[in-house]
């Protein structure tokens, strides 16, 4: 009996596998994934253990070894997905490499190699907004798309606020999809005003039921439900913000020398809303101090599992490595719902064209 045909993935730059488990989710079956992250690696072998893992920089694998696995999937279409560290094209970062300077930001050049190579008859790419704008030289967003046109591919691409598509958080990214078999778009989005979920989803929905913890403990049966310490003064801090709101509650006393001096920082030390979704997470977004990453009520950062919850991976998703390394992993993830979108998406496209029935 032949074995039904499905959508193999290649995820590059999987990190802990984010854009994996959504396209999984949209039943597409995970078939390679490269990262030289050892931490990430831990955490997306012990979620997909039956994928190939290369632990190696994209620069140095072979594109011929990679061609020939495509080449054997046959029948089954085969979906690229290039998430490239984000880190180089980010506001959040104010110290960085300059761009010439920076050996991440070819990282997207080195996957259209690939991609020229071994002709996947899709392409997913998600990124910051700063990507369409860096300009380096042969600005690298507008050279991959001239790439992909002239290999064959159609496109559709654009920043997307997350929150439309049902992800508690008000992060932007930068969205392509490509196909190789015909007009190909977006997603509709699924939240707000004039979709099918007039509300959007919010910190309340995600992670309302996980149970109360202490900062600097650990749930003792749900894995990674874990809080990162504070310090005595940030304990009293986290005591004195409201709800939503942020350091401009605290008594002078409590308030930073830096702080008193420049009027910015409204978002750090903050707690989240319970009715909102969360601002966008980062790869510290366990830290008390560093963003608006207070729990709604309970008077410590969220956990590394409420971090999860808020990039919606499922809570069988396990994560490995320090507190830290988990913080970095899950801000650097694909959120999972949108990456299960996506691959419903391309799957109704596929469909469409007749290379799956």
């Amino acid at each position: 009996m032949d074995q039904p045909v499905a959508v193999r993935v290649y995820d590059f730059f999987v990190g802990c596998g984010g854009a994996s488990c959504g396209f999984q989710a949209s039943g597409m079956d995970i078939a390679f994934a490269l990262d030289r992250d050892a931490d990430a690696k831990k955490t997306f072998t012990a979620n997909f253990p039956h994928a190939h893992f290369e632990f190696t920089d994209i620069y140095k694998v072979n594109r011929d070894a990679v061609r020939l696995r495509v080449e054997r999937e046959q029948a089954n279409p085969v979906l690229f997905s290039g998430c490239a560290p984000c880190q180089p094209f980010s506001r959040q970062v104010t110290r960085r490499p300059k761009p010439e300077q920076d050996e991440r930001v070819p990282l997207l050049t080195r996957f259209a190699d690939l991609v020229e190579c071994c002709r996947p008859d899709l392409v997913f790419v998600e990124n910051v907004p700063g990507l369409q704008t860096l300009n380096v030289g042969s600005q690298p967003f507008c050279g991959f798309l001239d790439r992909l046109k002239k290999a064959g591919y159609e496109m559709d691409y654009g920043p997307v606020k997350l929150m439309k598509y049902g992800i508690p958080q008000s992060r932007r990214r930068l969205v392509l999809v490509a196909s190789r078999h015909g007009k190909i778009s977006l997603p509709d989005e699924t939240h707000g005003p004039g979709t099918p979920h007039e509300q959007y989803s919010t910190v309340r929905d995600w992670i309302a039921d996980l149970p109360p913890i202490r900062a600097g403990e650990e749930h003792k049966e749900i894995p990674n439900h874990k809080a990162a310490n504070l310090s005595a003064r940030n304990l009293e801090r986290i005591a004195a913000t409201r709800e939503g709101r942020s350091n401009r509650d605290w008594p002078q006393h409590l308030i930073l020398e830096c702080h008193k001096r420049f009027s910015g920082y409204s978002d750090v030390y903050g707690r989240m809303s319970w009715d909102a979704p969360a601002s966008g997470l980062t790869t510290k977004c366990t830290s008390y101090s560093n963003g608006r990453f207070g729990h709604p009520e309970q008077n410590r950062a969220i956990s590394i599992r409420e971090a999860a919850c808020l990039q919606t991976f499922p809570m069988d998703f396990v994560f490995e490595g320090s507190m830290a390394s988990m913080a970095r992993q899950i801000g650097n993830a694909v959120p999972v719902h949108f990456a299960e979108l996506i691959g419903q998406q391309f799957i109704r496209h596929l469909k469409e064209v007749g290379k799956l029935h």
